[in-house]
């Protein structure tokens, strides 16, 4: 898989992909301002396969479909069908948490990185499942 910033990213070239992932970090409820620009740039696409994923102080099922909603109507604009989602603790220095040594110090860790492993296997799966024979 090939990973890349959103300053790194010529919109086009993401055609050329059959699953591509978004994501960032949680800044404020939403992810980062750089790929939300991103995802306004995109072209429109025709059922094209996306992920998002992203690392936030605080995780909750409600919260983490709140936090990923900017984006992925964003994305389903753009006509992107979103096959799943993935979110883990991230460690935060936001705002008056940097004088405390910030929140979730040393998140992600080898079990946050376990569970996105099965996450990506979970979502190659559903993936080749939705391919036509």
């Amino acid at each position: 898989a090939h990973m890349k910033t959103p300053g790194q990213i010529r919109p086009e070239e993401l055609q050329e992909y059959t699953l591509i992932g978004f994501g960032s970090g949680i800044y404020d409820a939403q992810h980062h301002k750089d790929l939300l620009h991103l995802a306004d740039t995109l072209p429109h696409v025709t059922d094209t396969k996306a992920f998002i994923f992203s690392t936030s102080s605080m995780i909750n099922e409600d919260k983490v479909a709140k936090d990923h909603s900017i984006l992925r109507e964003k994305l389903q604009l753009k006509g992107y069908v979103i096959v799943d989602e993935f979110s883990c603790k991230g460690f935060n220095t936001n705002s008056f948490l940097r004088y405390f040594g910030g929140m979730n110090k040393g998140r992600p860790n080898a079990e946050d990185l376990k569970h996105a492993e099965e996450f990506a296997t979970n979502l190659k799966q559903k993936v080749n499942a939705s391919q036509p024979a």
